[in-house]
């Protein structure tokens, strides 16, 4: 095998890559061996066909794609994993020569991994990180906990209220008639949660225990359902059930409730120390995302279009397979959201460029600031991957080959990258 590099505009390259006609012969064998049993002709057994006989006939390119499929990814993958190429992205595959007695000639049309011109990456201005804890922020958190472990009660002696929590009866009428799928029976829901159309809800509000009401409403114009979208109906509705959230006192005996103190103001400072640590955690995550878009913005790169488009590839099936992880496939996600594979693309393009120039930046960075992760801190990480996958680190490293964990290494090294930039910014 052969291979010619071609170095074209945009970091893009054409590889012409030569197979010998011994491998060629091989691989037609091979087609011929794979096929032979499916072929008839009169006067041999199905399966006993000379090949000369079925070339003969059918013409000597009869073997020809499958020779093809066999001998390109195994002459593509000696390529790629012996040359000295940084190839990121899918190949475009063109045949040039196929024929017997003839070398294999084809070509790859590939992105080759851009170089980087760092620009300024030190002294780069970032927010200053503040910690400080209001007493709003603290109230605010004992609601959210006082929401938590409310209980509900019903309500008997008085009309429907906003925020209630309602069981009622309706249905919807159009013209005076029923229309599909606007009745439902014993229907829970909150009044003011904007589950129902606009006005819906408010006019509820005011209606008795097991009084009918009519709703007047008018459906929005870009209602789902089409037959319905702009017109006028009335729903006959019936409440059943009133309840309201009662929630608890805001005392020594609450915090020993719904948390390890047994006063209030413990629990209260806890929360506040919480929601400190909270906010620096939020403040270093926000300077890393400073520091790395400043940086970025002071490189140069050329990014070819290749490479966008199989990092977009990339996004798109890690997305699928989280749909399929909630047993989705991606032609219902499209049905239900009324995007498209072609709008998701176009979506996903500016994404994708963001994440490939942060990668290549930051790893410009371990390079020109011979960032190095020591063998003991991949040690480190291993065991600690090892205990959440509740395995032993030993066993965890058999696992992994050298490809891996020189993957490893450099993910590690690239965050050092972010932590170097933050180190060496200026707070503001």
């Amino acid at each position: 095998m052969s291979l010619q590099v071609e170095k074209l505009e945009h970091n893009m390259a054409k590889l012409t890559i030569e197979v010998s006609a011994e491998e060629l012969e091989k691989a037609l064998q091979g087609a011929y061996n794979k096929q032979k049993k499916n072929i008839s002709i009169p006067g041999f057994r199905k399966g006993k066909v000379p090949r000369q006989m079925i070339e003969k006939m059918y013409g000597p390119e009869v073997f020809y794609d499958d020779a093809a499929n066999q001998l390109i990814p195994e002459a593509y993958g000696k390529v790629y994993d012996e040359e000295d190429l940084e190839i990121v992205s899918q190949p475009k595959i063109d045949i040039v020569q196929i024929e017997k007695g003839k070398p294999f000639i084809f070509t790859a049309e590939v992105a080759l991994k851009p170089e980087v011109t760092l620009g300024e990456y030190k002294g780069l201005k970032v927010e200053k990180i503040s910690n400080r804890v209001t007493q709003k922020e603290i109230d605010a958190k004992l609601a959210e906990e006082q929401e938590k472990n409310a209980r509900t009660v019903s309500v008997t002696d008085r009309p429907v209220q906003d925020k209630d929590e309602v069981v009622l009866d309706f249905e919807g009428f159009v013209d005076g008639v029923a229309f599909e799928g606007g009745k439902g029976e014993n229907y829970p829901f909150t009044i003011g949660s904007g589950s129902f159309i606009p006005g819906f809800e408010d006019q509820l509000i005011g209606a008795n225990l097991e009084e009918e009401k009519e709703v007047r409403v008018t459906f929005p114009e870009e209602y789902h359902a089409k037959d319905l979208a702009g017109k006028d109906a009335v729903f006959k509705c019936t409440v059943h059930e009133i309840k309201v959230k009662e929630l608890p006192e805001l005392d020594d005996e609450f915090a020993s409730d719904v948390s390890e103190f047994e006063t209030l103001d413990a629990f209260k400072a806890d929360i506040k120390a919480k929601i400190k640590e909270q906010k620096i955690a939020e403040g270093k995550r926000k300077q890393e995302d400073k520091a790395v878009e400043e940086a970025v913005a002071n490189a140069q790169m050329d990014i070819p279009d290749a490479m966008i488009d199989t990092e977009v590839r990339q996004m798109a099936n890690d997305f699928a397979q989280r749909l399929q992880q909630q047993g989705l496939t991606m032609d219902q996600y499209f049905q239900f959201t009324g995007m498209t594979a072609e709008k998701m693309t176009e979506e996903l393009k500016p994404q994708a460029l963001k994440r490939i120039q942060t990668r290549l930046v930051l790893e410009a960075i371990v390079k020109a600031e011979n960032i190095e992760i020591s063998d003991e801190k991949i040690d480190e990480e291993i065991q600690k991957m090892a205990e959440s996958y509740k395995m032993e680190a030993e066993k965890l490293k058999e696992f992994m080959g050298e490809n891996e964990k020189k993957q490893m290494k450099l993910d590690m090294a690239v965050q050092e990258a972010v932590t170097f930039l933050v180190e060496n910014a200026v707070e503001e």
